[in-house]
């Protein structure tokens, strides 16, 4: 299993790339992780999710749910990513 540490690097990272405004899936993290196939992958989604719930609450990334942000303390089902203001 990849570290917690490397998984928020990435989310973080990916995040940014996309620019301020913009969004990415946590699969899209999962897929730079652990490939294509989805036996390596879809694991990851989880610790994926764990780790967006920590960075949103450290201020580092926004979880969105229908274009608006979400409470990462209710937070249930679909969700994307986006970088915070200014950490671009």
């Amino acid at each position: 299993m990849i570290d917690p540490e490397r998984i928020a690097a990435t989310i973080v990272e990916l995040a940014a790339a996309r620019g301020a405004d913009k969004t990415i899936c946590p699969s899209e993290v999962a897929r730079y992780l652990g490939g294509q196939n989805e036996d390596m992958w879809r694991p990851l989604m989880d610790p994926i999710r764990e780790q967006a719930i920590k960075l949103d609450g450290e201020g580092a990334i926004l979880i969105k749910q229908g274009g608006v942000r979400a409470d990462p303390k209710t937070l249930t089902g679909i969700y994307r990513i986006a970088i915070a203001k200014g950490k671009t």
